[in-house]
């Protein structure tokens, strides 16, 4: 169960399902919530200042949100099934937030925003054309330093920091003894000796422990490696992304960034607070990952939405996007049985790792990358009817089942449902129409490439 915990503007329930009973909604296992508007009248008496909760198809951002059942059974660090109000932990915009009337819910355990006033479909369509700007401060930002850093993160991931260039970044993945997936997250080389880690909220549990494990095995044989978790309420991480945000910050910053790339980062100041800069993001679109300290967080987003051209975003355009963009969710998309190979990110193993064999999990993800996966994550483009959300059956044409969907909604972009899922690779030709039950119903879908819409990184020539 999830709490949902607000007050004043927000609604106060015990956890996820009794919101939904409450409100004769049904919540699909993708985290989205429907809600009919009868409910918008019970949920008036919980507002301080008249105002209203509207529920509209309300897309709730998955990295947090999971079914229970399969939460309590593998991954219940995403879900705080326990949390009183007072444990729920806050980023350091929180205040700015409820300033704004963010509509604000317990991720596990963090209070977040999952929309402010406009809806969600508005939202991410602003993001698309304009930019907007999203509070991901509850990420996990760690600082790796020490003569042997480069050769401890390799030790747990699949890249290849030797031959990364200082200032670049690198998105990778930690991996278990079978090629499982730990997590993804994105390595910044600042120097030889020096890394900046961004890795998931929802894994900020799992990957502390592995960090500091692996930590320990280096001291033992007398590497020199130091890490440093940082303070969310210490340390703030904002993401500006679309196809202004470039032009917005430049109007900020002293710094060219027509010379930073796509995935590289840099050290700057901004009105005096010394700022990290990272060219990277998680909606297809351009933008910038801003690291700040907390101090000068709000601040700096306030100068930020003085520009016309930004608004704020909350967690579910930015659920929506990263899917049209055809990105992986942690928890969904990609888990702990689940390869790089078979998750269409087989690209992430390096060419020298494959070469020294030396990551954990290299057996099986070698072998799949020369003989195959049983499996492949695709893109499906659907037609007219209802999103199939997480967990609905892929069909061949005949009716057979052969995968499940993992991530699933409708495409603001594209004016249709799109969903991403597994299927054997033989059945996964691109062009290829499969079906997908949704309620008892089966819907045509067509096999495609991802992204669904096209990404507009800023990769210089």
């Amino acid at each position: 169960m999830l709490r949902f915990v607000a007050r004043g503007r927000f609604v106060v329930y015990d956890n996820l399902e009794k919101c939904l009973s409450a409100s004769g909604g049904i919540r699909d296992t993708c985290g989205i919530v429907k809600c009919r508007a009868s409910a918008v009248s019970r949920v008036k008496e919980g507002f301080d200042d008249g105002s209203t909760l509207r529920f509209a198809n309300c897309l709730i951002d998955s990295t947090i949100l999971r079914p229970a059942v399969e939460t309590t059974r593998r991954e219940n660090h995403r879900l705080s099934s326990t949390s009183a109000v007072s444990e729920a932990r806050k980023t350091c915009l929180y205040d700015l937030h409820v300033e704004k009337q963010g509509k604000i819910i317990n991720f596990a355990g963090w209070l977040l925003p999952v929309q402010y006033r406009e809806t969600i479909a508005v939202s991410h369509l602003h993001t698309r054309s304009l930019a907007s700007l999203f509070d991901v401060g509850h990420m996990l930002q760690t600082r790796v330093s020490g003569k042997d850093a480069g050769e401890y993160l390799e030790s747990l991931t699949t890249c290849d920091l030797k031959n990364l260039s200082k200032g670049a970044a690198t998105l990778t993945v930690f991996t278990n003894d079978k090629g499982g997936i730990l997590d993804d997250l994105i390595i910044t080389k600042d120097d030889e000796d020096r890394y900046f880690v961004v890795s998931n909220a929802g894994r900020r549990e799992e990957d502390s422990r592995l960090l500091l494990e692996r930590q320990d095995d280096f001291k033992r044989i007398n590497k020199n490696v130091f890490v440093d978790f940082l303070d969310p309420l210490e340390q703030g991480l904002i993401a500006l992304q679309g196809p202004t945000a470039a032009t917005v910050l430049q109007s900020l910053v002293k710094i060219d960034l027509q010379v930073l790339k796509f995935m590289n980062s840099v050290k700057t100041e901004i009105s005096g607070s010394y700022v990290r800069i990272s060219r990277c993001g998680y909606t297809g679109e351009d933008g910038f990952e801003i690291s700040v300290p907390a101090k000068d967080a709000i601040d700096l987003v306030e100068r930020i939405l003085e520009i016309p051209d930004v608004k704020l975003a909350g967690l579910g355009a930015r659920d929506s996007l990263r899917l049209e963009a055809g990105l992986c969710l942690y928890g969904h998309d990609i888990n702990e049985d689940t390869t790089p190979v078979e998750a269409a990110l087989t690209w992430l193993v390096a060419k020298r790792r494959r070469a020294e064999a030396n990551f954990p999990g290299a057996q099986q993800i070698l072998s799949q990358i020369k003989t195959g996966a049983t499996k492949k994550r695709v893109g499906l483009l659907l037609g007219q009817g209802p999103p199939a959300r997480e967990g609905a059956p892929i069909l061949t044409p005949e009716g057979e089942r052969v995968g499940s969907v993992t991530s699933g909604g409708p495409s603001p972009t594209l004016g249709r449902p799109i969903a991403m899922g597994y299927m054997p690779p033989d059945l996964a030709q691109f062009g290829g129409g499969v079906l997908v039950e949704v309620r008892g119903k089966t819907y045509k879908a067509t096999v495609t490439r991802m992204p669904f819409v096209k990404a507009k990184y800023y990769i210089t020539k």
